[in-house]
Formats: structure tokens, sequence, C-alpha cells
């Protein structure tokens, strides 16, 4: 029968990017469900952002045109 000191995990231990406190397997890679919803809503505010390079805007730009 297994126990928990015989079974290795998935992936190695890493902090909530939050807060730092150990993730939790049920929020990976969060410790929580406040964790997760607090970085859900910077990416929903525009917090976050993607940066886009003027080559990438250059070529959106040209397909648009149909050049």
């Amino acid at each position: 029968m297994a126990t928990a000191d015989n079974v290795t995990p998935l992936r190695p231990a890493r902090p909530c990017p939050e807060c730092g406190q150990p993730s939790a397997r049920e929020h990976f890679p969060f410790c929580s469900h406040r964790c997760k919803d607090v970085d859900l809503s910077r990416w929903l505010t525009g917090s976050y952002a993607i940066p886009v390079t003027e080559e990438e805007e250059n070529v959106e730009e040209t397909a648009q045109r149909g050049d």
C-alpha cells in the first residue's frame, strides 16, 4: 500500500507566484483559490500585457492590406 512518504511528486514544489507560500496541488502553481483569483483579475484588468515588437505590428498591417 502506498503512503505519502514513498510517493514522489510529479513536479518539484514551487512557491506561489503571488505570495511565495508553497503551492498546492489543487491550485498549482498557486497556493490557494484566492491567489489564483488575484492573478486572473490582473489578466482581466489589463495589468499584465504581452509586449509586441515593431516587426510583429508591421507583419499584421501588411496582412490586413493584402500585400
